[in-house]
Order: C-alpha cells, then sequence, then structure tokens
C-alpha cells in the first residue's frame, strides 16, 4: 500500500511546482496605443496608452523599432493620471453627393452644425465653415439618340431613286436615306387635260447624335470645433522612444599602395666586368704559374745536359 501512496504524493507535488511556472510563461495581453505623435525632426515618438483597471502595462511594447531611417529606442515610461476631462480643437472634412452645383442646393445638404466622434473617442458638435465649400465635377457621361430629317425633291420625271442624294448633312450630322415616299404631280395643257405625270419625291434620312453630360458632383466642405470626453479610471502611460538615424555603410575606401609598391624598382643591369675581371686575375696568375714552371724546367734540363757532357 505503502509503495502506491509514495508516487501519488510524488506526482501530486511535481504537479503542483509546475503550475505556477505554467502560470507565469502566459505573456501579458498587448496593449494598443490611443495616439502617436512624432517630432518634426524624427528624433522623437511618443506613444499615449489610456489603460484601464484591466489593462496590464506589462503590455505596453518596449522593443526597438526601425521607421523612415530612424532606429528608435524606448528611453522612457511616464504615468500619467488621466484629467478628468480632456479636450481638443478639431477639424473634419465631409465628403458628399450633389446633382445641381447650385449653392442654395449644395448649403441644403449641409447643415450648420455637425455631431462629430473622434477615432480615440472624443465627441463635439462641429460648425461648418462656409469658406471651406467646395463643389466639382465628379465624371462626365455620353447618352446617343435618333435624329431624323426630310427633304422633298419635285417635279421628278419618273419614280427613280437616282434623283435622290444618298445621304445629306443636318446640323453638323451626316445622315443616310432611310425611306422615300412618292407623290404625283400631274400637269395638264390648255384644255385642262393631264399630259405627262410628274412625281415628288420625300424622302426621309436618319442618324445618331451623341452628346456629353454631368453625372453629378463632389462636395467637401470642413467643420470645425472643440472636442472632449470624460476619463473614467483610466491611466495614462507615454513611451517616450528616442530615434538616432540609420546612417548607410559605406565601403571602407582601397588603400593606396605604399611608395615601394607604386615606384617600381629600377632594372637590375648586368656588369661584364664583375665577371672579366676575375677571369683576368685568374688567367694571368694561371699564366705566371705556368711560365715558371716552363723556366724551371728548362733549367732541370740544361743541368742534365751539363752533367751527360762532363
Amino acid at each position: 500500500m505503502k509503495r502506491k501512496i509514495i508516487p501519488t504524493l510524488l506526482a501530486l507535488a511535481l504537479t503542483a511546482a509546475l503550475v505556477p511556472a505554467a502560470f507565469a510563461a502566459v505573456p501579458p495581453t498587448p496593449c494598443y496605443p490611443t495616439s502617436v505623435t512624432r517630432s518634426e525632426d524624427g528624433a522623437q515618438i511618443r506613444k499615449v496608452y489610456d489603460l484601464g483597471p484591466e489593462d496590464d502595462p506589462a503590455g505596453i511594447s518596449r522593443s526597438d523599432f526601425e521607421q523612415e531611417n530612424f532606429h528608435y529606442t524606448l528611453t522612457d515610461l511616464l504615468k500619467q493620471e488621466a484629467p478628468e476631462r480632456e479636450e481638443r480643437f478639431h477639424t473634419e472634412t465631409v465628403t458628399l453627393d450633389s446633382k445641381s452645383k447650385d449653392m442654395e442646393s449644395v448649403l441644403a445638404l449641409l447643415p450648420a452644425q455637425r455631431e462629430f466622434t473622434t477615432e480615440d473617442g472624443l465627441t463635439g458638435t462641429l460648425s461648418l465653415k462656409l469658406d471651406t465649400v467646395n463643389v466639382e465635377v465628379s465624371g462626365y457621361g455620353s447618352s446617343t439618340r435618333q435624329v431624323s430629317a426630310t427633304r422633298s425633291y419635285p417635279n421628278l420625271a419618273g419614280q427613280d431613286t437616282s434623283y435622290i442624294p444618298k445621304e445629306i448633312t443636318d446640323n453638323g450630322r451626316t445622315l443616310e436615306l432611310a425611306s422615300i415616299d412618292w407623290q404625283t404631280d400631274n400637269t395638264a395643257n390648255e384644255d385642262g387635260y393631264a399630259v405627262a405625270d410628274r412625281y415628288t419625291a420625300i424622302a426621309t434620312y436618319t442618324g445618331s447624335a451623341t452628346s456629353s453630360y454631368i453625372k453629378g458632383y463632389v462636395v467637401t466642405a470642413d467643420y470645425s470645433g472643440t472636442v472632449s470626453r470624460i476619463a473614467l479610471n483610466k491611466v495614462r502611460y507615454v513611451a517616450i522612444f528616442e530615434g538616432t538615424p540609420l546612417v548607410p555603410v559605406e565601403p571602407d575606401p582601397t588603400p593606396e599602395p605604399s611608395e615601394e609598391v607604386r615606384e617600381p624598382a629600377a632594372p637590375v643591369q648586368f656588369h661584364w666586368a664583375y665577371v672579366l675581371v676575375p677571369l683576368g686575375v685568374v688567367a694571368a696568375i694561371g699564366a705566371g704559374v705556368g711560365a715558371a714552371l716552363f723556366i724551371k724546367k728548362r733549367r732541370e734540363s740544361g743541368y742534365e745536359t751539363e752533367e751527360d757532357s762532363q
């Protein structure tokens, strides 16, 4: 029985030891800034975080980052009590469509005051700035319609279409022959009897006309005023990041060659005197030794001759 209890107790103790470690490994919930401002020279960025009671400031990012040729590093994290009331001047631009460019019709679409809520939660009543009202054409369209015209050709000898033009120009548009209505004109002599038949052709011409029109207008206008909000149970943190410019790494300049390398050594000149002089000395010595040996040998030969003669 004891053998079963001991492993169970060890397992429970191990589990109890690992539970705090597991909870400690859970990363904090990320926090997102309510506004971000950047100095004109880009050397500093301020991120404002408005956190509620349930938000953990450990979720505020403290990591370095790069933006617009700057490397930013967190230098300070300030904690501020949020004011009871926050307000600022705000301008909102509205855009709407209009069927007319008449200013009276346009102003009917723009109320004198409007309620607005900013992206970071400030609200207020803003007033229309009349000097900012602008009307522009939103686009053009085209339409095509059928047009027609008639022409009368009297006193024709017969119903021959060769007498009728196949096309005409009417108000700058070219129209083509569509149909002909023939009428008979009887001529009579002095006695009132018909002599010959004459004809009148009533020709109808048709064509198309294309015209452009304005589809509508776009109206833009600014509303300005004060927006505000009441901060309830909020704590403000301001993360200050200082930036340093990212200077592109330039390659090291190629080292200039030293004087010894830059100026090639003068070519070595071979002097035959260094070889001929020693050879001459050796030859002279050899000649002297040879002459001495020759004289000595002759002397010895002379002595031998004298002895033989005696």
